[in-house]
């Protein structure tokens, strides 16, 4: 079956980020332009999504209007004949069908997915989380796992191998070495939520990209809390190995952690670096500076 839909979950606090977030959803901060999550909408709808629900807050308003139509400047560029700021516009409002829900308690990742679930129906579905973007000019980091489901069915996870001092910031995938599909797709046997690097059974990190079966869902239900009194996607991830299969996939691609102001910041100009109208005063600037 296509996948059609996609899970953004967006209702953290974003406590990494303040005092920023305290009144502007992390989101919304900018990379370049543009806010965050606009890179994420577009991930999802270059690799076939049609749907995309966003997991919101009370705080996150700002979401659903930025994707919403503006009709107050529409009517002021279109009185300036601003063409190129209109078709601007239109491509934040139109790129997919959008729904918003709300998850009203920071109950976990899990708990966030699950929270959609009678939006995403009995169809597979992506996941793409907000921190993390991936960039691949041919093929989105969504696209390679839905590529990967398609061959071989079942949940497929975006994995990277990381280094040892790293490991306990992530999940980490048990893999069957003797499973392996190809030179990038393992057969999970297995996954630990942050480790220790003693404990770790390997140094394939998940990173929040994701495709999952809509049996992913009954697992969520019954999944306790795990670490941080959270229910965490990564144990029922785990749980559902045990009956079906799930498969880490590693990316090909640059992954960008934006996570915290450090990460932002570098992420941003990265892809300011990227844009035709924008690197060259990016590089005359960093040209200025006296870095000891």
């Amino acid at each position: 079956m296509p996948i059609r839909k996609a899970i953004i979950p967006a209702a953290g606090l974003g406590t990494r980020m303040l005092p920023a977030t305290k009144s502007v959803p992390k989101e919304m901060l900018p990379l370049a332009d543009r806010p965050t999550i606009q890179y994420i909408v577009e991930e999802a709808v270059a690799s076939g999504i049609q749907h995309i629900t966003m997991i919101t807050s009370r705080v996150k308003r700002a979401l659903e209007d930025y994707f919403d139509d503006a009709p107050e400047l529409r009517a002021v560029l279109e009185r300036k004949g601003d063409t190129a700021a209109l078709e601007m516009l239109d491509h934040t409002s139109r790129m997919a069908q959008f729904s918003f829900t709300r998850q009203h308690e920071p109950r976990g990742l899990g708990h966030a997915v699950l929270v959609a679930r009678d939006l995403m129906g009995a169809e597979p579905f992506g996941v793409l989380l907000g921190d993390d973007l991936v960039d691949h000019p041919e093929r989105p980091c969504l696209r390679q796992l839905m590529d990967v489901h398609e061959r071989h069915g079942g949940c497929v996870i975006a994995v990277m191998r990381v280094p040892r001092e790293q490991i306990s910031r992530y999940g980490i995938a048990a893999i069957d070495s003797y499973g392996d599909l190809d030179a990038r797709t393992h057969r999970v046997q297995g996954l630990v939520e942050k480790p220790s690097p003693e404990q770790a059974p390997s140094n394939l990190a998940v990173i929040g990209r994701y495709v999952l079966t809509p049996s992913i869902f009954d697992v969520l239900e019954q999944t306790p809390p795990g670490r941080g009194g959270e229910i965490q996607l990564t144990d029922a991830l785990h749980t559902l190995g045990q009956s079906e299969p799930v498969y880490a996939y590693e990316f090909e691609g640059t992954r960008y952690d934006t996570g915290d102001p450090v990460g932002l910041i570098t992420t941003s100009l990265a892809y300011a670096l990227q844009r035709p109208d924008l690197a060259p005063g990016i590089r005359a600037y960093l040209r200025t500076l006296r870095l000891d």
